[in-house]
């Protein structure tokens, strides 16, 4: 009988329900997208490295320190070690490779780098058959002597390039002109990376710079275990190499590609979290609105001898109904999304395939789970006020009991969830370590939401009553009309504010810490850089010929050099940990205003080494601490602490400096990395803008640098930080999205609640006009108070992270009042696309029918 009458409402309201339908379909294919296309992702380069990884890899020994350094000199095994292995039994071929990352392909015709420029890196190598290629040649032949270059096709499709045209190559050695003799496509997948290959005496020449390969990879013959291989293996190449069977090079491929998807899937699924939070919203004044206008009916289930427990069980059994309908929607839904997600990686380089979508039980098992359970707690609250609807109203019009003490209860909860974490809010500001500062802005954060939400109701007569106050002057009886009903119903303006409020304060509390970022980058870049230009080398540094030619530009005063040195560093008190050295050339104090705490800044560059203040209360380091430097290889070195910089610079918070002079006297130098920047002086007097343009001409050649001067440089990291901050507002798009439908969802159930009372107002005058004019100033007022409490929210959000983290270079803060005045101009806008339907069919309405509904 429960199951009969929850199935009979349902249908009966079903177009009542079809916004909270999409609100849980699209939040469940958000779910479910996200989980197949990283199940699919996963699946895929499982397949591609157990397909193409060797038996057993014989590699250099690792060396965790170099290993970490930009610029690094490339690790290599002897030309002997195939002849070694080759020779043992059970192995069927041994073969020689060559892999680095650190080459760079140009076109020449564009003068643009080939390949991806940030993410999977571009690996050049020698061309060399084994049992299990990666690819295969499908136009052209191997690469034959020193001017040839063999691409993947999909490189080459993205770089507009075929048979015949020109490349240049850019590596350590120098530069080399190539012509490309073959494409070759890939069997399983391509992971994103551009790979391009030489023979291999080329490949070592230019690459290496000596006869030797990066790896060894050998191929058994059945005869042995892929352990037993490498055991043998071990013992014949003797000390000083890493040899690693195919399931650990599958593990280690595994490692750092599923880092990356996990990055991914887990911030997709944080918005999708947001999405569903803001959909509960929906689902409440839906069912809310829908017991409301039931009163009647469900009193008369009551006065039939329907108990409680019945009423109760009947709004969640719809919706169950709801989640059930809606997931499975979702997960269908989920699935296309998964598709479109792997489309637009493949437009990114990562080609993946759709035809092997992994979706496995995890998928509708999360789906089924996270649909359910959000939609059936979203109704508990409608569910429990319709089980306490008595017998008598069924006497009565349309209305739910009177809450007065159950709204008093309300207020007093949200104010002290309010004020409790608003008092988090102003601790974390206050908090001397970033790390106690967080984790009390977090908690403000969850306290503070909670409370605007549970609060709302309390605030919307308040606020709705500034907010409308000039709706009356301007609009007549449609704006005086249009302010009380959104004064009406407190709880559902409430609820119906709180779904945009939350993304709105995300995006507000977003915008003010990437804008104050920004700011206090720029106003740290003017207080203490003195250079006139910087020269970035990226992910691969500086060549001895880029420094070489930008050295040689007329107007530069000097240039200062910066290397970036991996080591182990040994504290007095024997603490050891792994550590980045900046390595600089002497000009660098004086292209640098260093916030000095103790010491001196000339310590730098005369044999000693500096800290940040930060570093050095943790390790209560003093100036005059000696801290050893284990470079690796046996290399160490004891160094004096001669500075200690000041805390709140992000250019200096974090490094440790010292002279490349200094460090040469542990390490040759030429075993040094390569600069990973350059600072250039202009010289007194010459002009500035063209000593840029002459810089930036010695280095055309080399497209993959950055050449700028300061407001340059500011640019990028301003464009940088814009471009995360626009994916963020990208992924709160589906949130926002959601809140819309709520808006929708409220105004089209409200005017099925008042068709009496609209029937009653066109009768007594009110125009069709004047109608619509009041649904969409209704939906504005609302619109614009869920936005007026986002703002707030978001403000006080991002004004305390910013005052939690000015001690770690946030010092500047900086409120983005374009952003703030776009979302408010923004969410009256909303409110006037979402009043369009309900308003339509409101003024459509029959008079005299809608005076006859009951």
């Amino acid at each position: 009988m429960l199951l009969k009458t929850s199935l009979r409402s349902f249908f009966a309201h079903k177009g009542r329900m079809a916004l909270s339908l999409i609100a849980v379909v699209l939040s469940v294919a958000f779910v479910s997208g996200t989980l197949v296309f990283s199940n699919t992702a996963t699946a895929t380069f499982d397949r591609l490295f157990a397909s193409t990884a060797s038996d057993v890899s014989v590699g250099p020994h690792s060396d965790r320190t170099a290993d970490r350094q930009v610029g690094a000199k490339v690790r290599t095994v002897p030309v002997g070690t195939v002849q070694k292995v080759s020779a043992l039994p059970g192995v069927k071929s041994a073969v020689g490779e060559i892999f680095v990352s650190s080459a760079v392909l140009v076109d020449p015709a564009t003068n643009k780098t080939v390949g991806p420029t940030t993410g999977a890196p571009t690996l050049t190598g020698n061309w060399v058959e084994t049992p299990r290629d990666s690819l295969e040649i499908t136009s052209g032949h191997a690469p034959q002597g020193s001017g040839q270059i063999l691409l993947d096709s999909d490189t080459v499709k993205k770089a507009g390039l075929g048979l015949g045209s020109q490349l240049r190559l850019v590596t350590a050695t120098g530069n080399y002109d190539l012509e490309i003799s073959g494409i070759a496509t890939f069997k399983t997948t391509n992971p994103g990376a551009a790979l391009a290959f030489l023979d291999t005496q080329t490949a070592q020449r230019t690459l290496l710079g000596t006869a030797a390969y990066t790896s060894v990879e050998v191929f058994g013959d059945g005869s042995r275990s892929n352990d037993a291989l490498k055991a043998e293996a071990a013992t014949a190449v003797g000390t000083g190499f890493d040899l690693k069977t195919a399931a650990e090079q599958k593990a280690e491929n595994a490692k750092g590609v599923g880092s990356f998807l996990d990055f991914m899937k887990y911030a997709m699924l944080g918005f999708a979290g947001i999405s569903l939070l803001v959909g509960g919203f929906l689902i409440i004044n839906t069912f809310s609105m829908l017991v409301a206008q039931r009163t009647r009916e469900i009193g008369l289930m009551r006065a039939i001898g329907g108990s409680r427990g019945q009423v109760n069980g009947s709004v969640l059994v719809e919706a169950l109904i709801l989640a059930v309908l809606g997931s499975t929607l979702g997960l269908f839904g989920g699935i296309g999304l998964a598709m479109l997600l792997i489309r637009l990686m493949s437009a990114v380089g990562m080609n993946l395939t759709s035809a092997g979508l992994e979706i496995g039980a995890s998928v509708p098992i999360a789906s089924y789970t996270v649909g359910i359970v959000i939609t059936v707690l979203a109704a508990f609250i409608p569910a429990r006020r319709a089980g306490r609807i008595s017998p008598m109203s069924a006497l009565r019009d349309h209305g739910t009991p009177a809450e007065g003490k159950a709204n008093r209860i309300r207020a007093a909860v949200g104010l002290v969830l309010t004020a409790g974490g608003a008092a988090l809010l102003v601790t974390a500001a206050q908090a001397d370590k970033p790390a106690t500062g967080g984790a009390l802005l977090g908690l403000g954060v969850v306290l503070t939401l909670i409370g605007f939400v549970v609060i709302g109701p309390l605030l919307a007569t308040g606020l709705i009553r500034v907010l409308g106050a000039v709706l009356p002057a301007l609009f007549g009886p449609s704006g005086r009309l249009a302010q009380r009903n959104a004064m009406r119903n407190p709880r559902r303006t409430g609820a119906t504010a709180a779904a945009l409020m939350i993304g709105l304060a995300l995006v507000i509390g977003a915008s003010v810490f990437t804008s104050s970022y920004v700011s206090s980058t720029n106003e740290q870049i003017d207080r203490s850089v003195g250079a006139d230009y910087i020269v970035d080398g990226g992910r691969n540094g500086l060549t001895p010929a880029m420094v070489s030619a930008a050295k040689s530009v007329k107007g530069l005063d000097h240039l200062t050099e910066q290397k970036e040195i991996a080591a182990t560093l040994t504290l007095p008190d024997g603490t050891r940990s792994d550590t980045g050295l900046s390595a600089v050339s002497p000009a660098f104090v004086d292209d640098f205003r260093l916030p000095v705490k103790a010491g001196s800044a000339t310590a730098i560059t005369g044999g000693g080494v500096s800290v940040d203040e930060a570093f050095a209360t943790a390790h209560h380091l003093s100036v005059g601490d000696r801290l050893t430097f284990d470079y690796g290889q046996g290399r160490t070195q004891s160094l004096e602490l001669g500075l200690i910089t000041a805390k709140g610079n992000s250019l200096f918070d974090g490094n440790l400096f010292t002279g490349i002079d200094t460090v040469a006297k542990a390490v040759p130098a030429a075993e040094l990395p390569q600069d990973v920047v350059l600072f250039g002086k202009a010289e007194s007097g010459v002009d500035k803008a063209r000593t840029l343009d002459a810089l930036q001409e010695s280095l055309k050649a080399y497209p993959q640098l950055t050449v700028k001067d300061q407001a340059g440089y500011k640019k990028i990291i301003q464009d940088q930080i814009n471009s995360l901050l626009y994916l963020v507002y990208g992924l709160l798009g589906l949130a926002i999205v959601v809140a819309i439908l709520g808006v929708v969802n409220t105004l089209a159930l409200s005017v099925v609640e008042r068709t009496r009372e609209i029937g009653l107002l066109r009768a007594i005058g009110l125009s069709r006009r004047q109608l619509r004019r009041m649904i969409r100033l209704e939906s504005v007022v609302i619109a614009i108070f869920g936005a007026v409490l986002g703002t707030g929210l978001g403000l006080a959000w991002g004004i305390t992270a910013q005052r939690v983290l000015s001690g770690k270079g946030l010092s500047t803060l900086s409120i983005p009042t374009g952003t703030i005045v776009g979302v408010l101009l923004a969410s009256a806008a909303i409110g006037l696309l979402a009043a369009l339907l309900p308003a339509f069919r409101a003024g459509r309405m029959n008079v005299l029918a809608a005076i006859a509904t009951d």
